[in-house]
């Protein structure tokens, strides 16, 4: 027996304090690898966006890089087009663009983007691909983490290091390629003569992919990626989203014996859904906001129906409402097209068309016309007043172009400047234009005018306006 004294009687015993603590440890999580249709469409997706990313900062067009965002020179070159800061519509129009189709595919199909093309999708991926190569399948990393230091385990951790960093830095050498011509910049990197920014944003960017691909990874999406926090307002009940079939399913557990088969449904509970999962959710509990689409708990289940003779699908894309309501294939489609749907993808291909059709009419030059301000319209020879303008054009093409100026509005209104403006390729150029007017021919005020500008090379013509101002 315990020597402590009893307490008293009509005394009272002060409560034990007790400890809550608001912070939980991260649980470290080990995804054990698996096949079937979605993690070869989700493979698919890796190989298909990192061959375009890392493929396309080496690809040339004519004499340069095909795609070069230079905003030190301001100016994107994709492929012909060569962008101006005048051209931010453009991208404006490209951002529209992204957010309908995020809503549009998050409506049909829930989280599409995040399971199969999202970079940190992408990259962990291909960093739990490295780690299984060095490191072994879910139970030898488990195991070899319970392990002590070894020259075995030295090895296996050091490799994965390496190529983890071997991955990421080219992947930091690949983004900071797309705003700094790539070639160059593998030069200077090797000889150590760039600029000191750049360097900086290569181990930047470097260093956010090791970061996040090998050691945050479910993080992002669950505490970071703010997609995972307003997805649920984007969803309905016709939405397709990774369920499990609980009608189907419960009450789990592989029978004992054969006449209690029918006590039993078909989830046999082995756990591997979890198992596969890269974020560790139980898709069996519904849906869960840390769910990502992957499909991976829909591989690994179909392999366990065909291995216990039970139809495939426990785990699969489909609707709550078709859960619910027994719908054949035929009758989800029907309701996945629905009108928010196809309002979403009418306003998306106007969208694109505009922009599409914007482009192909664009004009390949740009001009802006302002008054001097410094010299106001004065009387430059008896009855002849002269007004100047500055008259600044870009040429949005690759080649050096020719241009003519005139001028219209009034009656006996005069241009006198350059006779032909050049201006080399992908370059903008000022210069000073004079119009003059006979003063009885205007009454005093500002009066419109009309500068007509043509490329030479081209049927291209464009009219700007301005105003000349007669004084009193």
């Amino acid at each position: 027996m315990s020597d402590a004294p009893l307490p008293k009687a009509g005394v009272a015993v002060p409560p034990k304090e007790v400890v809550i603590s608001l912070y939980q440890a991260h649980q470290r999580i080990q995804p054990r690898s698996v096949q079937g249709v979605f993690a070869h469409w989700r493979w698919a997706c890796v190989w298909m966006t990192q061959l375009v990313f890392y493929g396309l900062p080496w690809l040339n067009w004519g004499e340069r890089q095909a795609v070069l965002f230079d905003l030190e020179a301001r100016r994107f070159y994709i492929m012909n087009l060569v962008l101006y800061p005048q051209d931010f519509i453009y991208l404006t129009g490209l951002l529209v663009v992204s957010a309908l189709s995020l809503f549009l595919f998050t409506a049909v199909a829930g989280r599409l983007w995040c399971g199969y093309a999202c970079p940190q999708t992408v990259y962990t991926e291909i960093f739990m691909w490295i780690e299984k190569f060095t490191e072994g399948d879910r139970g030898a990393r488990i195991r070899l983490d319970r392990q002590p230091w070894s020259a075995n385990k030295l090895a296996r951790r050091s490799a994965k290091q390496l190529l983890w960093l071997a991955v990421a830095g080219w992947t930091g050498l690949s983004f900071v390629g797309y705003f700094v011509p790539i070639r160059e910049l593998v030069v200077d990197g090797a000889l150590w003569t760039g600029s000191g920014w750049v360097l900086f944003w290569v181990l930047f960017y470097g260093f956010a992919t090791y970061g996040n691909a090998g050691y945050m990874r479910e993080q992002v999406c669950k505490y970071m990626c703010p997609y995972a926090r307003f997805q649920s307002a984007m969803f309905d009940r016709d939405t397709l989203i990774v369920t499990y079939d609980s009608q189907r399913g419960e009450p789990r557990g592989l029978p004992a014996k054969a006449e209690a088969a029918s006590a039993k449904g078909d989830c046999v509970d082995c756990g591997l859904c979890v198992q596969v999962c890269p974020t560790g959710i139980d898709i069996r509990q519904g849906l869960q906001y840390e769910c990502i689409g992957c499909g991976a708990c829909a591989d690994v289940c179909d392999q366990v129906m065909d291995k216990v003779s039970h139809p495939r699908g426990l785990v699969r894309y489909t609707t709550q409402a078709a859960l619910e309501s027994g719908l054949s294939t035929a009758q989800i489609v029907r309701r996945v097209l629905r009108p928010r749907v196809l309002v979403y993808t009418l306003i998306l291909l106007s969208i694109v068309t505009g922009l599409a059709i914007s482009l192909a009419i664009r004009t390949p030059y740009k001009v802006d016309i302002m008054r001097d301000r410094t010299a106001t319209a004065r009387m430059v020879a008896p009855g002849i007043l002269e007004d100047v303008y500055r008259v600044q054009i870009m040429n949005a093409t690759e080649k050096s172009q020719r241009f003519t100026l005139k001028a219209s509005g009034i009656d006996g209104l005069v241009a006198l400047g350059p006779d032909t403006i050049q201006v080399d390729a992908a370059a903008v150029r000022a210069v000073a234009l004079r119009l003059q007017l006979p003063a009885d021919r205007a009454e005093p005020g500002s009066h419109p005018v009309e500068l007509h500008i043509h490329m030479q090379s081209s049927d291209h013509h464009t009219v700007e306006r301005t105003v000349f101002l007669v004084p009193r």
